[in-house]
Parts: C-alpha cells; structure tokens; sequence
C-alpha cells in the first residue's frame, strides 16, 4: 500500500478538503503547498500525480496525531531517534495514537470491514522489530484497518 493510498483513504475517513490537510502538515511544522496536496491526492495514472515520500507521510501523521489529540508537552524523545523507512507498522501506531484506539477498539474496526485478527496476532504488529513476537504488519491489514475506520467515521 502506497503512502498516497493512506493519504487518500484518510483524508476520505475524516472528510478533508485540500487546505485542512495544509494545516495539518502545519501542525508538524512542515510547509506543502496546496497545489501539491491536489498532486498527492491523483491516482498514479492520472497527469500532475507526485509520490508521497517517507519523510512527508510522517509529516503528515504527525501532523494528524497533533490534530486529533493535541499538542505533546515535550517530543525531544521523538526526534533524536534515527529515521527509518515508513513502514506499514509504523503507520499503524501513528494511526492508533491520534485516533486514541485500545485493542479491543482495533478490533472492531478490523471486524467492520470483515477482516477477523487475533489479539495475539494484533499486539505483534505493536511490537519493537527484533523482538521475538514482532510482524510485519501487511497491506492487506492496514487496507482493512483503514476501510474500517472509514466505516466507522463515515456511517
């Protein structure tokens, strides 16, 4: 799943015009142009289509996390550690901090849009990479975890 596809299916979930998500990347204290929204926003197909970095979903899921729950007293810790590739994990945590969710309350989501996941199987994708039950969290998960926020925010 791309870094687009998330951007849309959220900005879809949460019913976003184009200069929300401006000011949300601005929570984060980072600049996009409007213009470049609209082109993060097109289908890869589709003229004027521009991919959505690593760095800049971050930005945005920052961003977001700021503009659901609030500004964080200090995030000292959050930026002295290295960056990484984004990963669906990560995405997943930083979905699960700004909508506030408890396990019980993923899993709901998860069965919304028809997709069954044990308790066990769910705290693994939370898990720290190396641990010994950690997993990668697949597209098809985050897919379904997103349609059943959409569902869950839509309805």
């Amino acid at each position: 799943m791309t870094n687009n596809d998330v951007l849309r299916s959220l900005r879809y979930t949460l019913d976003l015009s184009d200069s929300k998500i401006v000011s949300i990347f601005k929570l984060s204290e980072h600049e996009v142009e409007q213009s470049h929204i609209s082109n993060l926003l097109k289908k890869d197909d589709e003229i004027g289509y521009a991919d959505c970095s690593d760095e800049l979903m971050e930005f945005f899921l920052d961003g977001l996390i700021v503009y659901r729950r609030g500004k964080a007293e200090t995030r000292t810790a959050q930026e002295e550690k290295p960056k990484q590739r984004l990963s669906n994990n990560t995405i997943l945590k930083k979905l699960r901090v700004a909508f506030e969710l408890k396990e019980d309350d993923m899993h709901k989501l998860l069965e919304l849009s028809g997709f069954q996941v044990s308790k066990p199987e769910l705290s693994a994708f939370f898990r720290k990479k190396g641990h010994k039950n950690y997993r990668e969290c697949g597209d098809q998960i985050l897919r379904n975890f997103l349609k059943g926020l959409t569902l869950h925010y839509r309805s």
